[in-house]
């Protein structure tokens, strides 16, 4: 009898699973982008939370592609509340994405929970941007648009009716049997009662990353002074103390674009007043205007915890949350009149003075600093929904400020998430790992957000100027010394050769400028992995690490890919290897193709491996066979709008090469209305000749070059 109730109740539930599975129906929503909606997603997701709108033109652009999966082999099914997904994987695909992974590129065999997080030194979910996007090598994405803590199983599970099993080893015998058999899906797990799922066509890797980077709006295109340099000065910096480091910038040679004011700006932090200390800054108009008339720009440090003295407290206090992060209220940003009442605080005697942006601190967690999962917010998103999207609409309403004022911004965050390529904003954080830090910059790209390897203080003088080298070549160059009070001139035997990176950033800023256009309007990311890089070979001259070494510690451990984790291209045209303390060579894996030094123009191989020693003046930097980098001169502060510099275009190698330079105001939103224009480079060489030639500037819009010379660089 017993048997029989629990055969039907089996059955019964058996039952019920099948009733609850859907196959997901997929429509294409825009040029090869295609969406599927299983059961009842939340209202309140990535997408919604960003404001993020797909920029259809460049969509459009890249032109149709076809659903780049059998849709048969992906399935959908809820289950008591919860969503399971399954995508299939062929035996060769490798996987990247998962969001802002500091340690790994490869993704593939990962157990992964998404989760909005401060990085604690291991790639396990839980990061400043755990954005719930993946790529495969064979050329295909995957976005899930739900504000969840996400369990992903990249590649790790396996069902017992899996279509292509692995072969039955016994571990007895066999020297083939593996700890972790092969699986032929990505499955995941979210804890809602359905989900948005998008895929997006390739057929490369790169057109699947541009395709969900444009339905995210298009990358940010920050102002041109946020690609200059930028110093946080000490938290406490008064401001005098702020004059007094601009003046010492300008008296010894050093570019400055931007200045970072830490807590000491408020009259109270942790939590805050978000309210002006008048013993340090007695007239922050007057500061402000007066750094404007020198080009320099300043940025406001904030964490969104409000403190019992500080001017909104009681008007805000019935739009927070039930729990408090540092004693401070948790304002729930999500309703109108919580944003109305703390933007405004930020936008009031801050942005309507002047000042040009917010570094957003503290947005991520660490479960023993931010809200609880029991914590509830008046709008009735849950804490788990919230701590997801919080980075996101900080980002989302400061923005707003400067848009309706059309001015740009460019800032920092601690957090990030799917749906937010379009925000101007870099993320960073605590953590100070170099080789860690070049390793995010390269998945910065697969996760549709930018980070910055900021400097903030150093043992020795290598370290300082290791540190210094690659984050020139970054989405924003800057030392934080809100606690260390360092200087770029910190190490005096060093600070000829710092100054000559400040400089360099200075002089590629055409460069770095045309990058982040097309990163906007093409969803090309200015930073990225060699994988994304035709004809490179991640192979080639690589070994498998032997990792077997003391079964009685780990009796499952195996043998590893070493992943290409340390080199990165920069734009169009830029190979960069950055070098770590305590180096004197290194070697670097050249697509195939000629690749031409960066400073002498040189030929340095051709799709090789290669060794290196470049001293320590040197970051190893190299360039593709007809690269153009538009150069111009080392300016202290960026050019104002309407300020035209000379320009020095450098061709290197012998293939034909062409190249489009971006040009607009450099500071207004105008060019959402069409207000710039791209300048066709070309160059070509014949028995030793050049001929090169550029576009003219559009006829009534923004030219901010004149003196446009060439330059050979490979003789």
């Amino acid at each position: 009898m017993h048997r029989s109730i629990l055969f039907i109740c089996s059955l019964f539930l058996c039952l019920n699973y099948s009733a609850q599975a859907q196959a997901p129906t997929f429509t294409q929503v825009e040029p090869g982008i295609f969406k599927a909606i299983i059961g009842k997603p939340d209202n309140f997701n990535l997408l919604n939370a960003a404001g993020a709108i797909p920029y259809h033109a460049g969509l459009v652009e890249m032109g149709n592609a076809g659903f780049p999966l059998n849709k048969a082999d992906i399935s959908a099914t809820v289950v008591n509340g919860k969503t399971y997904l399954r995508f299939p994987l062929t035996r060769t695909e490798q996987l990247y994405g998962f969001g802002l992974n500091f340690q790994t590129v490869y993704q593939r065999g990962k157990i992964l929970t998404l989760h909005v997080d401060n990085y604690a030194g291991k790639d396990n979910g839980r990061t400043h941007a755990p954005t719930p996007f993946y790529v495969s090598s064979s050329g295909y994405g995957v976005f899930i648009n739900c504000a969840r803590y996400i369990t992903v199983y990249a590649g790790t599970a396996v069902r017992a009716d899996s279509k292509t099993p692995a072969e039955v080893l016994d571990r007895n015998t066999d020297k083939n049997w593996k700890s972790h058999p092969y699986s032929d899906a990505v499955e995941m797990l979210i804890p809602a009662e359905g989900a948005e799922i998008y895929i997006f066509a390739g057929p490369t890797p790169m057109d699947a990353i541009r395709r969900y980077n444009l339905l995210n709006g298009g990358g940010c295109l920050p102002p041109r002074w946020g690609l200059g340099f930028t110093q946080r000065v000490q938290r406490l910096t008064d401001a005098a103390g702020v004059t007094a480091e601009a003046k010492a910038f300008e008296d010894k040679g050093y570019p400055l674009d931007f200045i970072g004011l830490e807590p000491g700006w408020q009259s109270k932090s942790y939590p805050c007043t978000f309210d002006w200390d008048k013993t340090r800054f007695p007239d922050p108009k007057a500061l402000v205007q007066d750094m404007l008339k020198k080009n320099i720009r300043l940025n406001l440090w904030t964490n969104p915890y409000v403190s019992p003295e500080a001017p909104i407290y009681k008007t805000i206090l019935p739009y927070t949350a039930s729990h408090t992060v540092w004693n401070g209220l948790v304002p729930d940003i999500s309703l109108p009149k919580a944003r109305d009442i703390f933007f405004g605080q930020l936008e009031t005697g801050k942005v309507d003075i002047g000042i040009s942006g917010y570094k957003m601190d503290e947005v991520d967690g660490g479960d023993g600093y931010l809200w609880p999962d029991v914590a509830i917010f008046p709008s009735g998103h849950t804490a788990e929904q919230m701590r997801q999207t919080y980075g996101l609409m900080m980002q989302r309403y400061v923005t707003e400020l400067y848009h309706k004022r059309n001015q740009r911004t460019f800032g920092l965050v601690r957090a990030s998430n799917g749906g937010g390529a379009s925000l101007p904003y870099v993320i960073y954080n605590d953590y100070y790992n170099h080789q860690d830090f070049i390793t995010a910059l390269i998945n910065s790209g697969f996760a549709g957000v930018l980070w910055t390897p900021e400097v903030r203080a150093s043992k020795t003088s290598e370290e300082w100027l290791r540190r210094f080298q690659s984050n020139i070549f970054s989405p924003m160059a800057m030392i934080n010394a809100w606690s260390s009070g360092t200087k770029p001139w910190t190490f005096p035997d060093v600070a000829e050769q710092v100054k000559q990176l400040a400089n360099l950033r200075m002089q590629m800023m055409p460069y770095w400028y045309s990058e982040f256009a097309k990163y906007h309007f093409q969803g090309i990311p200015p930073f990225r992995a060699m994988n994304l890089e035709p004809g490179f070979n991640s192979t080639q001259g690589i070994k498998v690490v032997q990792t077997k070494t003391n079964l009685e510690e780990n009796p499952y451990e195996e043998s590893v890919s070493k992943e290409i984790k340390d080199q990165y291209m920069a734009g169009e045209y830029l190979l960069i290897a950055p070098m770590f303390t305590g180096q004197n060579s290194r070697t670097i894996i050249l697509p195939k193709g000629k690749w031409f030094d960066f400073y002498t123009g040189k030929f340095a191989g051709d799709g090789e491996v290669i060794t290196v020693t470049p001293g320590l003046d040197k970051i190893p930097v190299y360039v593709k066979d007809g690269g153009i980098i538009p150069m111009m001169p080392p300016l202290l502060h960026a050019p104002k709008a309407n300020q035209q510099v000379d320009l020095e275009i450098r061709y290197y190698g012998n293939k034909p090469g062409t190249y489009n330079l971006y040009d607009d105001d450099g500071e207004t939103f105008n060019y959402e209305k069409g207000d710039y224009s791209f300048r066709q480079i070309k160059v070509t060489k014949q028995n030793g000749k050049i001929t090169s030639s550029i576009s003219n500037a559009a006829p009534g819009k923004p030219n901010s070059f004149k003196n446009i010379t060439f330059k050979m660089m490979t003789e």
